[in-house]
């Protein structure tokens, strides 16, 4: 089984890294489909993106060398329908954090499924430690110098606090 994982992961947190290793128990291929959207501003580009994206997940403890040749990162822009096709997937994940998140997403699912019939989305809820997380609320707690080591990997606080 194939499953994408998509974000924009600007940047990656350790949630994120949680949603992917879960994935990797039933799937046999995971693709982190970054979302490169032109009209979006993100701080990273998407090759600094996919490069801490690497990084974080070969530092994770319980990731193995096996895990990793599973997983594929892909930069895509368009529609994640038509993605989903051109990787051959089976799977969409989405890791849920809250209701209204889940009210997004689900709207989101059902607006794909319109657009590929074969579409799926699996919803996987976060864990309770990770739930409070996100990228921007990670951005915004580093750019006021604030202590970010407990939500994102090494790697990435360390291109945060360059930057």
């Amino acid at each position: 089984m194939t499953a994408i994982c998509p974000g924009s992961f600007d940047p990656i947190t350790n949630g994120h890294i949680d949603i992917i290793m879960r994935t990797l128990r039933f799937a046999d291929r995971v693709i982190v489909a970054i979302c490169h959207n032109v009209y979006k501003k993100n701080r990273f580009t998407p090759a600094e993106r996919e490069r801490l994206i690497w990084e974080a997940l070969e530092g994770t403890d319980g990731i193995t060398a096996e895990d990793l040749e599973r997983v594929e990162i892909r930069v895509f822009s368009g529609l994640l329908a038509d993605f989903f096709d051109e990787c051959c997937a089976d799977v969409i994940v989405r890791g849920i954090r809250s209701n209204s998140e889940y009210e997004h997403d689900l709207a989101q699912t059902l607006a794909n499924r319109q657009l590929n019939p074969r579409l799926e989305t699996i919803f996987i809820p976060a864990n309770p430690e990770h739930i409070f997380l996100s990228s921007s609320i990670v951005k915004e707690i580093a750019a006021f110098g604030g202590d970010i080591s407990n939500m994102v990997p090494p790697c990435v606080a360390s291109a945060l606090y360059r930057n």
